[in-house]
């Protein structure tokens, strides 16, 4: 018998103080299981540096060590390098961008022991009530997107580490999010087959690895299950000539755990995936593996068939990197600059007077993790004396792709607040996604800066800064 608890991928998140001390009684059950590997969510580069060469020393043997890294490898690791999202890539317009950016991707990721980035997102933008795509896309064309998923892959295996296109058949059309319910697309077959072309990209670029959308798409598989679990959506995958590794979601979110964790995992590798991410009760889907292949629900064939995958990705992962490559911008810095100086939306500014007053609307508070700071740019202006009262105002509005927020665009509080604050700004500076300016009232002069992130709001200082006098 093989061992079914290489296929899981347990998740290891960091403290607020970005160490991973808390998690030491889940590694050792982990270590001891005999997972394949983890999945990690935040940490300082040095924490998460010394994590990953004690797991693999521990485990002594390789494991697959992945994260959540559309926006560069500081979206999770604090120290390394952020980028703009996916959709204010796709903006720009130059391919090179994109292929820079998987790699310095990749090799911010290899420097802390981390060798499988879970990105590009492959998803098209086709839907404004989508709770979750939004700036996560490159964008809505699909030949434009699967141009830049091509370039973002290619860039970032050449420097050394597995992509992952996510999420098959694709996210864009849902108006529910997985995270807090199970979507059903409604779109026919031919629409599908559209929105799969960044899929189809990725798997002739050679991607080493697929993730299935916890989404089910009666077209494709009437009985109306999620791909996750659905035999004829996996069929369809390695009918495009995949030969990877196809692996799920997290199975924690709430698109996938009504069939119970161990149930979960059996169905999923019997419908043709073959590594589990983020599983409630590791223990528990081990065990639940074992069983199934001893009573013949999981065929013995087909745990070899996905252990060989794991295998493979193990082998890929230990190539030598070739390291980033040189791109149009020599810096993040340079390329947040960049979407800003375009990104004038609406009006035309006059010159800011100093001092500057900050409003802040933030859309993104009141979940169950809390979202990165929204005081840099405040900061950084501060930091060069023109922060007070009785110069211009200006308007942050923030409002990023939540989880917990199941819904697209502001919310009530939020749009109440844009109604009181919006119309009487010498400037308002979205961190959103651009459709979100129809949501802000008045005739003030709009600037994109696309996300909160601290990338993004220094660039905005930056850029005020040169605009006041």
């Amino acid at each position: 018998m093989t061992d079914p608890a290489r296929l899981i991928l347990p998740a290891l998140r960091a403290d607020s103080d970005g160490s991973f001390a808390h998690e030491a009684s889940a590694i050792a059950s982990a270590l001891a299981l005999g997972v394949g590997g983890f999945i990690l969510f935040g940490g300082r580069a040095d924490s998460v540096l010394a994590l990953t060469a004690e797991l693999v020393r521990r485990a002594g043997r390789p494991l697959l060590i992945a994260s959540d890294l559309e926006r560069g490898a500081g979206q999770q690791i604090a120290g390394l390098s952020e980028l703009p999202p996916p959709g204010a890539l796709g903006w720009l317009g130059d391919l090179d961008v994109i292929r820079w950016a998987g790699a310095l991707t990749a090799t911010a990721a290899r420097s802390v022991g981390i060798n499988w980035v879970f990105a590009p997102v492959a998803d098209l933008d086709v839907l404004a009530a989508n709770p979750i795509v939004q700036t996560r896309a490159f964008g809505a064309d699909p030949v434009a997107v699967a141009a830049c998923v091509r370039s973002w892959i290619e860039g970032c295996e050449t420097a050394g580490a597995l992509a992952c296109a996510k999420h098959y058949p694709g996210h864009g059309r849902t108006a529910v999010d997985s995270h807090v319910a199970l979507p059903s697309v409604d779109a026919t077959e031919a629409t599908l087959a559209a929105d799969e072309r960044p899929f189809a990209t990725a798997v002739a670029a050679g991607v080493a690895s697929v993730m299935t959308a916890h989404v089910a798409f009666p077209a494709l598989d009437p009985e109306g299950r999620p791909a996750t679990f659905s035999p004829p959506i996996i069929d369809r995958l390695r009918r495009l000539g995949f030969e990877g590794v196809v692996v799920t979601d997290a199975l924690v979110m709430e698109g996938a755990r009504s069939r119970g964790a161990g149930e979960g995992a059996v169905e999923a590798l019997r419908a043709g995936v073959d590594l589990l991410l983020y599983p409630d009760d590791p223990p528990v889907v081990a065990a639940a593996l074992s069983e199934a292949e001893r009573s013949g629900r999981l065929p013995a064939e087909r745990l070899a068939q996905a252990h060989r995958r794991y295998q493979q990705a193990l082998a890929r992962a230990a190539r030598p990197a070739a390291g980033a490559s040189a791109g149009p911008y020599g810096t993040p810095e340079e390329v947040a600059d960049a979407l800003l100086d375009r990104g004038l939306l609406r009006g035309a500014l006059r010159r800011l007077k100093r001092p500057i007053e900050l409003v802040t609307i933030d859309d993104d508070v009141g979940g169950p993790y809390p979202p990165s700071p929204g005081d840099y740019l405040a900061r950084r202006l501060d930091e060069r004396g023109a922060l007070g009262l009785g110069g211009s105002r200006i308007v942050l509005a923030f409002a990023e792709p939540r989880a917990w927020k199941g819904r697209a665009g502001f919310g009530a509080e939020a749009r109440a607040a844009l109604g009181r604050e919006a119309p009487t700004a010498d400037l308002v500076v979205l961190f959103a996604h651009p459709r979100l300016l129809a949501e802000v009232p008045g005739s003030a002069p709009a600037l994109l800066a696309w996300h909160r992130q601290r990338l993004m709001q220094e660039a905005g200082a930056r850029w005020i800064a040169a605009r006041t006098g």
